[in-house]
């Protein structure tokens, strides 16, 4: 919640933690902004009048993020002021209520909307990208259209040395920050109609066309090799490796996090389930991964050769 009078955050925070919501304060639209975008929230108030970012101008910040826009926001405005609820529902507000207001009201409100939103989105809870349901659909849909699509299965390599040396806090920002990357990338490389998807953990995919899958690989791979590197601290940055412990529990060298692709298409064999997809992807990013570096597999065999 953000809000510059500190009594109403106080009000807030008592109204709030009777009800075992766990709560963070902004004073100003800025601090709110870095919240935001640094811990996955699953509501956000906002008072419309803020300093250095106003209710509104945050509220547009989020909903023009892909991995935010799904956040339900609740603007808090002053009494009357019309221009206000106008503005804040026109950035992109699901609710507003009004100062003063009854706690109540406000409860239940939150309730009806935390409501709403767990049941119209599947979304990852840590990336707020669309998961395994809206995955399953986009591919069943695709299917029964008989249309040729290409789909690009995305995980990382080294991701779990990486967990176990910096933590999963530094873990679940990587994950967060791979979401961003594959989104720029398609606003980039793909079209507006394809689809970003987060499996879970460190899996993601990007369901695309022919034309335009191999291009958007290449640029996932670029942008994620030039971030990675930011990911680690001095030292290992410039060793270019991490010490890690193996199954047998011995230290070896880990090299930085990569990206692996597998790249899946009905171009060259007809697929007809959506289970067809999920096995050939995991066979091709089995062989991307053998790569020891970011790389793409793309599928090129026919049917008689499967």
């Amino acid at each position: 919640m953000a809000d510059d009078d500190p009594d109403i955050l106080d009000v807030l925070e008592i109204t709030l933690s009777e009800e075992n919501y766990e709560i963070l304060k902004a004073s100003d639209g800025e601090e709110a902004l870095r919240m935001i975008k640094s811990k996955p929230l699953d509501l956000v108030l906002l008072d419309y009048n803020m300093p250095k970012m106003n209710g509104r101008q945050v509220c547009k910040e989020i909903k023009k993020d892909t991995l935010l826009r799904h956040l339900p926001v609740i603007m808090v405005t002053g009494k009357g002021e019309i221009s206000d609820k106008i503005g804040g529902i026109d950035a992109g507000a699901d609710d507003y209520i009004v100062k003063p207001f009854e706690p109540q009201e406000l409860l239940a409100r939150i309730r009806m909307i935390l409501r709403r939103t767990e049941r119209d989105l599947d979304a990852n809870p840590l990336t707020r990208l669309p998961g395994n349901i809206s995955i399953l659909n986009e591919l069943s849909e695709l299917l029964e259209k008989k249309s040729l699509f290409a789909v690009c299965y995305i995980d990382l390599n080294k991701f779990k040395a990486y967990n176990d040396k910096y933590g999963f806090e530094h873990g679940d920002e990587v994950i967060r920050e791979t979401g961003r990357i594959i989104i720029d990338s398609v606003q980039q490389s793909g079209n507006p109609q394809d689809f970003i998807g987060h499996i879970g953990g460190d899996d993601f995919v990007v369901i695309t066309n022919l034309d335009n899958a191999e291009r958007l690989c290449q640029a996932i791979i670029e942008n994620f090799d030039k971030k990675a590197p930011l990911f680690y601290n001095e030292t290992d940055r410039n060793n270019g490796y991490i010490m890690a412990k193996d199954r047998q529990g011995k230290e070896q060298k880990v090299g930085l996090l990569s990206v692996a692709i597998g790249l899946v298409t009905n171009e060259f064999r007809k697929i007809e389930h959506v289970v067809q997809v999920g096995e050939i992807g995991a066979e091709l990013k089995s062989y991307a991964k053998n790569l020891e570096k970011s790389g793409y597999v793309k599928d090129q065999r026919k049917a008689s050769e499967t």
